[in-house]
């Protein structure tokens, strides 16, 4: 039992990158990750995502015999970088630069995997791995941790490609996309996939279906500033015709070549279905900042093209978003200091009515021993009047009267006023107040 305890007390022990560094530098990873509660090879991946560097292998045999390199300084934190870890939260995907090799392949013609952007790289399956979907719905990925992407599955290379173009545009002015860290508190803001919002909603088969969204939101980082971005495919409404059992666009083909005496038994719905065309919303990933921009396709003009303006506009909202982030950031400090006071009040009052609880309590006993005494004082001199009075009787009688009084003596039990006042318990033994500046 012990054991597990202590386990349990390291497992969710927070632990910063600067005192991890320290400790894997003057400990060996084995036995530090058994005091952590995990595994040598995950220590590592640990050391990767808070970007320490470890000892190379070999280290701890030469530093016996005083023939170790010196350490390597921790290198200073970028934006974005796991800062604190424990063994019961997630790891921060380590930040591998962008691929800068060709990005095309003359024999097909389109992007080779290994050239898109490291969040990118591996995800198409991914997303097609969804939950069950109606023909005019977006993908639902099972995995969650995926770039800011909705798509359906017909436009998914496409969305994947403008992703890309997007991440990369960042990239080249030197701001990294990648997901939001998981040891800092960042949310997705809430994202209207409408193409032109409308009073009600009509998406999915019930006209109420829930859209995904990833685990963390997918950021830019502008310097020190994370700006949220989300890639969407935007929703229009049409009207959807119940077809040979399944329902279909009623202007598509297969509805424009059926016959007269074919579509008697169908009927028609509106429905928010996936335009193909695509928005890209930037917000700011804090609860307390209110700030979003929106960028989205028309029939004549695509998202891509708009990359290099959308980074230069993101550029100048940045002083904006500091000046905003700073005021939130106090606003937070003000709002947790009243919280800590109202608290620290709470803990006050909450130790005044307990020491006046137990005062009260410790009177009321007392009260109690005192009645006991009064009616023990009374036993006991109704007996020793008894006996007094015994002594004058005959002898024949006495006797009789006298294991009468043995026996009434043993029903009534302790007679003792002492004893009563060593079951009364005192005000400071019920409670310890917490506060002894506050006292009355």
């Amino acid at each position: 039992m012990p054991d597990d305890t202590k386990t349990h007390v390291s497992r969710s022990r927070q632990v910063t990158r600067e005192v991890l560094y320290e400790k894997v530098w003057s400990t060996p990873i084995s036995h530090l990750a058994a005091e952590y509660g995990v595994s040598g090879s995950y220590l590592a991946r640990v050391c990767a995502a808070l970007a320490v560097p470890r000892p190379p292998a070999g280290y701890w045999q030469k530093k016996a015999v005083g023939k170790a390199s010196p350490r390597p300084p921790i290198p200073l934190a970028k934006p974005g970088d796991q800062l604190v870890w424990s063994a019961d939260t997630p790891l921060a995907r380590p930040v591998v630069p962008a691929a800068r090799s060709s990005v095309s392949s003359p024999s097909r013609g389109r992007q080779r995997k290994d050239a898109r952007h490291p969040i990118l790289r591996g995800v198409e399956p991914h997303y097609r791995k969804t939950r069950k979907i109606d023909e005019y719905e977006f993908l639902r990925p099972y995995k969650l941790l995926l770039p800011d992407i909705l798509t359906s599955e017909a436009q998914l290379p496409r969305a994947l490609d403008l992703a890309n173009a997007l991440y990369d545009a960042f990239e080249r002015k030197g701001y990294p996309v990648t997901f939001a860290p998981p040891d800092q508190p960042m949310f997705r803001a809430q994202i209207e996939e409408r193409e032109v919002p409308q009073k009600d909603r009509k998406y999915g088969r019930y006209s109420c279906g829930k859209i995904w969204e990833p685990h963390r939101p997918t950021v830019a980082y502008i310097g020190e500033v994370p700006i949220g971005l989300a890639l969407v495919e935007m929703s229009e409404r049409v009207a959807l015709r119940y077809f040979k059992g399944k329902y279909v666009r009623d202007d598509s083909a297969v509805v424009k070549a059926a016959r007269p005496h074919q579509l008697v038994h169908s009927w028609t719905t509106e429905n928010d279905v996936p335009s193909g065309r695509f928005r890209l919303v930037a917000y700011a990933p804090r609860r307390d900042v209110e700030w979003s921009a929106i960028w989205q396709e028309t029939p004549k003009r695509g998202l891509s093209s708009m990359f290099p303006r959308i980074v230069k506009e993101l550029e100048a909202v940045v002083p904006d978003l500091k000046s905003k982030t700073a005021e939130a950031e106090a606003a937070a400090i003000r709002k947790q200091l009243e919280w800590e006071e109202r608290q620290e009040r709470w803990k006050r009052e909450e130790d005044r009515r307990n020491s006046d609880k137990a005062l009260a309590q410790s009177r009321e006993q007392l009260s109690e021993v005192i009645r006991k005494w009064s009616a023990a004082m009374s036993i006991e001199s109704f007996f020793r009047e008894a006996e007094e009075r015994l002594a004058g009787v005959e002898a024949n009688r006495r006797q009789a009267l006298s294991s009468r009084l043995d026996l009434a003596r043993s029903m009534m039990g302790t007679l003792d006023p002492l004893e009563f006042l060593e079951q009364w318990v005192a005000p400071d033994e019920r409670y310890t107040r917490l506060y002894q500046d506050d006292q009355d």
